[in-house]
């Protein structure tokens, strides 16, 4: 098991988020962690990435106990965080974004990501390898912010809602390029309001209301659930 939350409380201040969380990712898999806009997705990811600490739980990735390890201590061990925010560096350009996350493999047995191989998985990057950041479109900014984020060779990918605000044809092939991400063998847990679009590319979900996981099991068990879809997902 590459990634193990168990029983995660997280709060703001006052403010309780997270209400012992619990779920699993297995090498390979990509894993949807599904619900409503402010159910705590994004706060579960910030609290996987040691951005937010929990005050009860633990963490663990590939074994060893993460839990409120500073963010860049968990990303040298192999884990990447693509934030909805995007936070490119707009005064960069496309190739430049990418050089400046460039971090070795862990391993000389895994594959290593190089601007070339960004391209090859996001082809519209390319012919715009010149650009400054913040000249891009949203389509390309969040291409350009997995790509970054694949520069520093993780073993898991944290996608918080890759399909927000983007037009319908560009969800679609973003789709299909975090489709090849999941061929070639990268882990993926996939923070999404658009269920549609995480169940086509995921094996497992999870959902959240209120910070309590309401369901975790397989896609087809979910698809065949129409009380549990209709209750917290709205279809």
């Amino acid at each position: 098991m590459i990634l193990e939350v168990d029983d995660v409380y997280t709060a703001y201040g006052l403010s309780q988020i997270l209400f012992g969380v619990s779920l699993a990712v297995e090498k390979g898999e990509c894993v949807a962690l599904l619900g409503r806009n402010g159910v705590g997705k994004t706060t579960t990811l910030r609290t996987i990435m040691g951005l937010t600490a929990p005050y009860r739980g633990r963490v663990r990735y590939n074994g060893a106990d993460i839990t409120g390890r500073p963010a860049y201590q968990v990303a040298k061990l192999g884990m990447g965080f693509v934030p909805e925010e995007r936070r490119i560096f707009p005064d960069l350009t496309v190739r430049q974004n990418l050089e400046v996350a460039r971090k070795p493999a862990a391993s000389k047995h895994d594959r290593e990501w190089t601007v070339e191989a960004v391209f090859e998985t996001f082809p519209a990057l390319a012919p715009i390898a010149g650009r400054k950041g913040g000249y891009l479109s949203g389509g390309e900014q969040q291409m350009l912010t997995i790509g970054r984020t694949l520069m520093g060779n993780p073993d898991l990918l944290l996608l918080d809602e890759p399909s927000e605000g983007l037009a319908p044809l560009v969800v679609r092939d973003l789709g299909l390029q975090i489709g090849r991400l999941k061929e070639h063998g990268l882990t993926i847990l996939l923070c999404e309001q658009n269920a549609k679009f995480a169940i086509r590319l995921s094996d497992r979900a999870y959902i959240l209301e209120k910070g309590h996981v309401r369901f975790s099991g397989s896609i087809a068990s979910l698809q065949a659930d129409d009380e549990v879809r209709k209750q917290h997902l709205g279809f």
